[in-house]
């Protein structure tokens, strides 16, 4: 589905542009983990369209986006306070330092299926309170296998909750490949047991990406409840900065995929639509990465968290022995 014409050439440059940017910034943030900048991170680079094209089809003035640890694309889409988000990863703050009411983009989740208990819960919540809005929940084929995900789609299923649920199959849980914990090789195939349309799509295809989630989403709005999308990508890079991809995974495998770049089709699409010129590239290639290198500086530059925030969100009113640890604390650190 390359060059659908869904996206208009406005919308599919500022597609492309908002991909080349997620994936400068990747690198940016890969290298500072390495410097110790960062003590760990989790790269996106190959599954930038999957999340370029859902947060696109969403309306960011009544939907909301339920993350993992690794949509950092989803976040630059909606426009949230990247330097605010990459916090989360340089450890300043659990979750980020932005405004998820703001931004429409929860904070950031790094529980294995957590953030799609949440969307479905936020989405029965629009619904009782008679509002349009709708949940699109973030996961990957690993978290397909959890509980929390099994119940929380039912659930869905049974009160028709407005949510798209958006799985991101990049072939390998961890280290862990599709064959060995999907049974029926399909996530999509699934949502027929909880009374939901499914689909695959490329994931790699940012216009066909934002059209599934859109209709998804314009059927969750007109009140016929939710949907999978099941977008077929792949991780490029490393589970995490920690993972050896080669005690894993075969390299012919992560060359063929490379050929489904998302970044080059994207760039070979507005070409072949008339829609970009060499000119357009150079210009984007600039600022996209002046862009992810001010994010970059920005969050390496932030100051750290007082050593008091430890204590100070844990309970509504302190309890004795928090009291008793905070000032064990101040005695050390006096």
């Amino acid at each position: 589905m390359d060059g659908d014409p869904a996206l208009p050439a406005e919308s599919a440059r500022r597609l492309y542009r908002t991909m080349l940017t997620a994936r400068l910034l990747d690198t940016e943030a890969v290298a500072l983990q390495r410097q110790g900048v960062f003590p760990a991170y989790v790269s996106l680079r190959g599954q930038e369209a999957a999340q370029v094209g859902s947060a696109a089809a969403m309306d960011a003035r009544r939907d909301f986006a339920f993350p993992t640890y690794r949509e950092m694309a989803v976040a630059l889409a909606l426009g949230v306070d990247m330097a605010g988000y990459m916090a989360s990863h340089r450890a300043l703050w659990h979750g980020g330092l932005y405004d998820p009411m703001a931004a429409r983009f929860a904070p950031v989740n790094a529980v294995v299926g957590g953030p799609v208990p949440h969307a479905v819960g936020w989405a029965l919540g629009e619904k009782l309170a008679g509002r349009s809005g709708c949940a699109v929940s973030y996961f990957g084929d690993g978290a397909s296998s959890e509980g929390d995900v099994h119940e929380a789609m039912n659930l869905a299923g049974v009160m028709g909750a407005p949510v798209v649920f958006v799985c991101q199959n990049n072939q390998w849980a961890l280290s862990v490949p599709n064959e060995r914990q999907i049974a029926g090789g399909s996530v999509a195939a699934r949502a027929a047991g909880y009374g939901m349309p499914g689909v695959a799509v490329d994931g790699d295809d940012v216009a066909a990406v934002y059209t599934a989630v859109r209709e998804a989403l314009e059927r969750a709005r007109s009140g016929d409840g939710p949907s999978l999308v099941e977008a077929l990508t792949y991780r490029a890079a490393p589970h995490s900065t920690s993972d050896d991809t080669s005690r894993y995974r075969d390299p012919d495998e992560e060359r063929a995929w490379a050929e489904r770049d998302p970044l080059p089709r994207a760039r070979a699409a507005l070409e072949a639509a008339g829609h970009a010129d060499a000119a357009f590239f150079e210009q984007a290639e600039a600022e996209c990465r002046a862009e992810a290198e001010r994010i970059r500086d920005t969050v390496s530059a932030a100051p750290e968290p007082p050593g008091s925030d430890l204590f100070a969100h844990v309970y509504r009113e302190p309890t004795e022995e928090l009291a008793r640890q905070r000032r064990v604390w101040q005695e050390e650190v006096a």
